[in-house]
């Protein structure tokens, strides 16, 4: 027998930690029918019995304000699964039992899972399972994901839900608007193209909220006119404001049993003391710019040896492949193309994922939620919803995820003005080149130049932002509030922290074998062709003498101006399209490049600094031209994006190289 399983919860209960657990780490990944959020499903086979799970996105309610909550609504109601699983955290009861009123209210077959029981333990917490249970009408099982804890005795429970019914209790929302259910239920309940469909209780509890969606469904209804006049005398009970109205009802419904279920009182934890200190007003950006500060200089120092090892691999490559190959041009072909392109942009591998390593401790410890909350007030000032500054952060790791994670932000003029920003984060990409260009010309200071291309990519995406806010007027109203959980502080998982590493920095892995091979072939052909032409009479050197005039007031030659056009296909190309032009295809020796640019100035460290910016602030790559057309639906905001990003890139650059000049520096 076949059934199927929906799994539902608010963020950070460990219901992803479940979905494996059920699925043995088993699934199969895509997308949403129209949507680019992710779609999880995975199987499970318990007693003869076989589940169907599928792992919908992570929200707090069901008000279909974004797009995760109307997707999981949607699945509920549209494909009607036999079992809902709602995934509480233990520790967090009153905040986990809105969502769960939430689904009692579309009379689904729910079983409820307390998550996290380990935790709420520790805290002093004394939950009576068999009350809450029967307070509910719903079965109840506690679990501890972390360690496999309960998996058992769920997968017992959905598989004797074939066989067993039960119905979750009809919670109250007092006389009043108990009475204004009623009216609404009766006006849908004669009309089977809803009564059919959806359950008319939550139907009407969804109208007297002026759910948006649901409004739009209703106006076929032939009682449409009563239903609006129900509405309108509505507001003499729950005011202008009906869904904060019920939202109060249910908490207060919690609030009312809570006492009668959970015992104990919470203490204070070393969370609570950390907060003190990480989230005061006072201290908490400088220590924020203090770790973002450290792990730049953990990046950077703690890759150079491995950097090294690289580079003495593909320098032993190179010199192998000339030697052994007679034919000049399959020589070049291998040493200066595959080699040199691919070797000099994989010399930096180490780099990127010591910095996704190091994300990694910041978010698994808890901290980067506490980032995001202490940055939220400067965020809303400067023009930015503060849900804005999570998908920032991704940034740093890849714009195209971070431009997917907008997804959460419920207003869309927030979501949009986001998304077109965002590309001025710095993604692992551009890495390359800062250290690349830093390196060879700012000495000692390289490490600081690295570092101040991130604050630049926050300042200037939270000044666009801000102008945007003012000057255009889709963007000037529209700013909701940010509302997020703040998880406890844990201690990193040696072994999570790798695998989240290495599933951020595959990627990196993936376009240089795809993306960057194809882009960094291609610059090695258009500099060798024609055949055994000197570089500044190939394909290439035409390209860049027809852009050089554009760039020559930023002091960039036509090998830079070159390299960045490449440079939109991925930023990494950038780096390999250096190394063939200067001869260091076959050997992609990082610090002989570095050497190179240096001692025959193609950048002075005023140059230098200006190209780094330049390259932080034009034109994204496709792929997160891709994703943006994806999020936003429109070619409009593509087109946008690519305009203001060259114009304010050049600004920048002409800035630096201006105001340099002025300063005295060559």
């Amino acid at each position: 027998m076949k059934i199927k399983v929906a799994l539902i919860g608010n963020p950070n209960v460990g219901k992803s930690l479940i979905f494996n657990n059920l699925t043995g780490g088993r699934s199969h990944i895509g997308n949403w029918p129209g949507k680019t959020v992710e779609k999880k499903e995975g199987r499970c086979i318990y007693n003869g019995v076989e589940m169907e799970i599928i792992d919908l996105p992570g929200v707090y309610s069901l008000t279909a304000q974004s797009i995760d909550e109307l997707i999981a609504r949607d699945y509920i109601i549209e494909e009607k699964p036999d079992i809902v699983i709602d995934i509480a955290d233990a520790s967090n009861l009153e905040r986990n039992l809105y969502l769960t009123l939430q689904l009692m209210e579309l009379e689904v077959k729910l079983i409820l899972v307390l998550n996290k029981m380990d935790i709420a333990e520790n805290l002093g917490y004394n939950i009576d399972v068999e009350a809450l249970s029967k307070k509910l009408g719903i079965p109840i099982v506690t679990t501890i994901a972390t360690e496999g804890k309960g998996m058992d005795e769920l997968k017992k429970i959905i598989a004797e839900s074939i066989h067993r019914e039960w119905k979750a209790k009809k919670i109250s929302y007092g006389r009043e608007i108990d009475e204004l259910i009623f009216k609404f239920e009766k006006l849908i309940a004669v009309e089977r193209q809803f009564s059919t469909k959806y359950p008319t209780r939550w139907l009407a509890i969804k109208i007297l909220e002026r759910d948006e969606d649901i409004l739009k469904k209703i106006k076929k209804s032939r009682n449409l006119d009563e239903i609006l006049k129900n509405i309108d005398e509505s507001i003499k009970v729950l005011g202008d404001e009906p869904d904060v109205a019920l939202a109060e009802k249910r908490y207060e419904w919690i609030s009312s049993i809570l006492p009668q279920v959970l015992k104990g009182i919470r203490p204070v934890t070393l969370s609570d003391m950390l907060d003190k200190v990480f989230l005061d007003k006072h201290l908490g950006i400088p220590i924020f710019l203090s770790l973002w500060w450290s792990l730049f200089r953990f990046t950077y120092d703690v890759s150079a040896p491995l950097s090294d090892l690289i580079d003495i691999f593909f320098n032993r490559l190179g010199d192998i492949v000339k030697e052994y190959i007679s034919n000049e041009q399959l020589a070049s072909f291998i040493a200066d193309g595959i080699l040199g392109g691919i070797g000099g942009v994989l010399v930096f591998l180490p780099s990127i994922l010591f910095l996704f390593f190091g994300l990694s401790i910041l978010e698994d410890s808890g901290y980067l939620a506490r980032a995001a909350f202490v940055m939220d007030k400067l965020m809303y000032k400067l023009g930015l919803n503060g849900r804005s500054f999570i998908p920032i952060l991704l940034g740093f790791g890849c714009n195209v995820p971070a431009i997917m994670a907008t997804r959460t932000i419920k207003n869309e003029k927030d979501r949009v003005l986001t998304i077109v920003v965002n590309p001025l984060i710095s993604c692992s990409a551009r890495l390359p080149v800062y250290i690349l260009i830093g390196g060879a010309v700012l000495g000692e200071y390289a490490t600081a130049g690295v570092y101040s291309m991130y604050i630049l990519g926050i300042v200037l995406a939270v000044s666009m932002a801000l102008l945007f806010r003012r000057i255009i007027p889709f963007f000037k109203s529209g700013r909701t509030p940010f509302i997020m959980e703040l998880p406890m502080y844990a201690k990193p998982i040696l072994k999570t922290t790798v695998i989240h590493m290495w599933e951020r920095g595959s990627l990196f892995l993936r376009k240089a074998g795809t993306i960057i091979f194809l882009g960094v072939i291609s610059v090695w052909f258009l500099s060798t062709h024609p055949w055994g032409s000197p570089i500044e009479e190939t394909y290439i050197a035409i390209l860049g003498k027809i852009l050089e005039p554009l760039f020559y007031p930023l002091g960039f030659d036509w090998r830079g101006a070159v390299a960045l056009f490449f440079g939109f296909i991925a930023k990494e190309i950038v780096v390999g399209a250096f190394s063939i032009f200067f001869g260091f295809g076959g050997e992609g020796e990082e610090e002989s490049l570095k050497q190179y640019i240096r001692t025959h100035k193609i950048f002075t460290p005023l140059t230098g600094y200006a190209f780094m910016a330049f390259t932080l602030t034009y034109i994204p790559c496709i792929a997160t031209l891709g994703a943006i057309y994806r999020e936003t639906g429109s070619w409009k905001w593509v087109l946008f994006t690519v305009t203001y990003e060259l114009i304010l890139a050049y600004t920048v650059a002409f800035t630096i190289v201006t105001a340099g000049h002025l300063l005295g520096f060559t």
